[in-house]
């Protein structure tokens, strides 16, 4: 069996794909198209319901979830993971509010993260994740960004001063970890075959950390030629317990996502919840 599959080229996807999509596990007959992208591209991909499986922000959730189902394996979701705000010097919460702010993707978790801490901000542009910081460091003083990946260990090498961390001001309000992305998949394929798919997925975590620290050349190349040491830092940020399994604490952080979601854009209740198929069954 044949299905899409859609992750970014980061190291923390790349770890945790490498052995399913290269056969460095047993796939039990099942064979991927892969689709690497970055988050944006692949939360509207999602959007029009194209890939069969895909890494999404959670952020995106409440647009997709008539038709996709979170996994319990391969998602990015911990404590002081968050995205950082950035600026070329240091301003107060409230100067906030009259600056250009550059943000990754409108349906990223990080916009929703942001829109929590500054909901009175206006002035938001959409950017890849890769352009933020040469978009603030080209800009003039009023130009800020929300970095998130591997930008968290170089910005400040920059000269770039961190604001805010958003992953801190949700933890302090709502006392949960960080939901950032996860794996979905189609309502419409079987049961069974979700719940195999993702135990294939939860293996080639598991493989890969049976070889970790070693960085593999699937992981390398995708790597947008970052330094080892850096790559490693973005691995054991990213890469967790939460990604072999959500559990409690990891479903309970992503209802709570959606439900400031549903506030910020003034939703209904969203047809789905964990009690009612938002989550694949447990195993």
């Amino acid at each position: 069996m044949k299905y899409t599959l859609g992750f970014s080229p980061c190291p923390n996807d790349t770890f945790i794909f490498d052995a399913l999509v290269n056969n460095k596990i047993d796939t039990q007959g099942f064979q991927f198209d892969v689709r690497l992208d970055d988050v944006e591209t692949l939360n509207e991909l999602a959007i029009n319901n194209q890939l069969d499986f895909t890494k999404v922000s959670y952020g995106v959730l409440p647009l997709i979830i008539k038709n996709y189902k979170v996994l319990n394996a391969g998602s990015a979701l911990g404590k002081g993971v968050g995205p950082l705000l950035i600026s070329k010097k240091i301003i107060s919460f409230e100067e906030v509010n009259e600056c250009v702010i550059a943000i990754p993707g409108e349906n990223t978790t990080a916009h929703l993260l942001f829109t929590l801490a500054f909901p009175n901000a206006k002035n938001k542009i959409f950017k890849r994740y890769d352009e933020i910081e040469n978009f603030v460091l080209d800009g003039n003083e009023n130009s800020l960004g929300v970095i998130i990946h591997e930008n968290r260990f170089t910005y400040f090498d920059k000269g770039l001063q961190k604001i805010v961390d958003l992953g801190n001001y949700w933890e302090e309000k709502t006392g949960y970890p960080i939901p950032l992305g996860g794996i979905v998949g189609k309502r419409n394929i079987d049961e069974k075959i979700l719940m195999k798919v993702d135990k294939l997925i939860k293996k080639s975590i598991e493989y890969a950390f049976t070889n970790y620290p070693l960085i593999t050349d699937y992981v390398k190349k995708h790597s947008q030629e970052m330094e080892p040491e850096v790559i490693k830092k973005h691995i054991d940020l990213y890469v967790n317990n939460y990604s072999i399994d959500l559990g409690n604490d990891g479903r309970n952080a992503i209802e709570k996502i959606i439900g400031i979601y549903r506030n910020i854009h003034e939703m209904q209740d969203h047809p789905f919840s964990s009690k009612n198929g938002l989550f694949l069954k447990e195993k």
